[in-house]
């Protein structure tokens, strides 16, 4: 049996209805912004293999420092030990976080980031003698697939079978200049109830990258502040740059009381998570009674080998050239969307940073089923471009490392399947 029938016989894949789906691609190497499948089919990877991949694939670098560090150390537990990996790493992001950022706790990915920053609120106020177990979330939000990640997400046909356990939210519109004070009175109005606000910091992502203003982000967040409600910074998807700056975060005034990360925090390597918080959340849980302990903790928490893949991406991100390839790429997004602007088959493009989100015309309200979304997949598949579309919505978010002739590549086909489909 080939690879694919190897497959078939015993996996289960993510967000795929096994029944009717195509045949997985099989992929046995990558390189820079590109993955080859068994046959020798080159494909850009224009959306960095789910948002993970910063520094292109197999980066030698990164790919250097890990084989060191599993000669090294592959793993220790880390209740009641450390190892430098973990020290240093904290001590790098904390540096470049925003300066309330004072602790830092690790663990899996994405969603058990989210996990963590969950309990921390909701500890917090309860190591405080305090009953406020509230949570504010924007509508259409997804903070992951684990079921507090999913009850701050917000309610879809991804949540439906499991929407009876799932604990209640007080879920709000993304703030605008005509909802704006609105919004501050509800939270006014919940605020001896409210633990926390938890956002998607200027993109919802998986919403469709649905993209809204930093100021009024910033305004809805300094009054949760002034009405005691803790910040919660979901940066698992738009940290490491994506928006332009080094984090979302760094658009706004107001900064938030915990962060989370994943996704590009290992270069796309391997799975990781971390969240971090100020001393204020961490004191909350200093005590002589043990009850008041955060009682969360993973089996390869702070893993040594993923340290140093973070370590080495960090390395990288933090180099000029990064920087300068994140705007590079920005100028050309800008560039394009202002080239097909008023297309025909275009109803609408939007972009922050390195994201660029091109919204397709059917002639019915945006669905993450719309029956495009295939056509769409597979003309761009077709064409040796990884592109997976959010419904009728398509979006570019590259490895830094693209390049200027790859994108190129990926707007004129976007131009031929504006005009062809």
């Amino acid at each position: 049996m080939n690879l694919v029938e190897r497959d078939l016989q015993v996996i289960w894949h993510p967000y795929t209805q096994m029944k009717t789906a195509q045949p997985p691609i099989p992929i046995v190497k990558g390189q820079g912004a590109c993955l080859y499948a068994e046959d020798g089919k080159k494909y850009i990877d224009a959306i960095s293999s789910w948002w993970v991949n910063i520094h292109g694939h197999s980066h030698p670098y990164i790919a250097k420092k890990v084989a060191e560090q599993l000669l090294q150390l592959e793993h220790a537990i880390f209740a009641g030990f450390t190892h430098p990996g973990a020290v240093e790493l904290a001590e790098r992001l904390l540096a470049i976080l925003p300066n309330n950022q004072a602790k830092a706790f690790y663990s899996d990915n994405g969603s058990t980031a989210i996990e963590v920053a969950i309990k921390m609120c909701l500890q917090y106020w309860h190591n405080k003698g305090e009953n406020r177990t509230k949570i504010v979330a924007f509508k259409n939000a997804y903070h992951g697939d684990t079921f507090g990640a999913m009850s701050v997400s917000g309610r879809s046909a991804f949540t439906a079978a499991f929407d009876s356990l799932l604990f209640e939210v007080e879920f709000i519109d993304l703030p605008n200049t005509d909802n704006i004070e609105a919004l501050k009175s509800q939270i006014s109005d919940l605020k001896s109830q409210i633990s926390s606000f938890i956002f998607e910091p200027l993109v919802q992502g998986s919403a469709g990258m649905i993209m809204y203003e930093a100021a009024y982000l910033d305004e809805l967040m300094a009054h949760c502040r002034a009405e005691g409600v803790l910040l919660i910074d979901d940066e698992v998807f738009t940290g490491f740059g994506r928006t332009g700056k080094a984090f979302a975060c760094n658009h706004l005034q107001t900064q938030p009381d915990i962060m989370c990360f994943s996704k590009g925090l290992t270069g796309g390597t391997m799975a990781f998570g971390l969240t971090t918080c100020t001393q204020d959340i961490y004191d909350a849980f200093l005590s002589d009674d043990k009850m008041k302990t955060l009682f969360h903790g993973h089996s390869y928490t702070a893993n040594p080998v993923a340290c140093a893949a973070a370590l080495a991406s960090l390395d990288l991100f933090l180099d000029r050239s990064t920087q300068q390839n994140i705007d590079r790429i920005a100028g050309k997004h800008a560039a394009f969307a202002e080239a097909i602007k008023g297309h025909r088959s275009l109803k609408s493009s939007r972009q922050t940073g390195t994201i660029l989100a091109l919204e397709w015309e059917t002639g019915n309200n945006t669905s993450y089923f719309s029956s495009l979304r295939d056509k769409l997949y597979h003309y761009f598949l077709d064409k040796g471009i990884i592109l997976r579309p959010l419904g009728n919505i398509i979006y570019i978010l590259p490895p830094y490392c693209i390049t200027d002739t790859e994108l190129d590549y990926i707007y004129a086909t976007i131009r031929q399947a504006l005009d062809e489909l």
